[in-house]
């Protein structure tokens, strides 16, 4: 019979809501950061753009649209 073991919160990164340093990286830092946005990131940047009245630029990278994200978030107060 296998043994029980007790899961905390904290040693799951999928349950704790700030997984660690080692997992936040610098969009300048990503070896992805160059290429084409994510669908996701696309389509989350298009509904703060609107919601702030500033231009969608569909061209960003991985990395410029990280950052755009996090500017538009803190000027409409999402994802907080």
């Amino acid at each position: 019979m296998a043994k029980r073991q007790d899961h905390h919160p904290a040693e799951n990164p999928k349950l704790n809501p700030e997984p660690g340093s080692n997992t936040i990286k610098d969009p300048e830092d990503w070896t992805t950061g160059e290429e084409a946005m994510t669908g996701a990131q696309a389509s989350y940047l298009k509904t703060l753009s609107e919601e702030a009245g500033e231009e969608f630029d569909p061209g960003l990278t991985k990395a410029e649209a990280s950052r755009r994200i996090d500017e538009l978030q803190a000027r409409t107060g999402r994802g907080r």
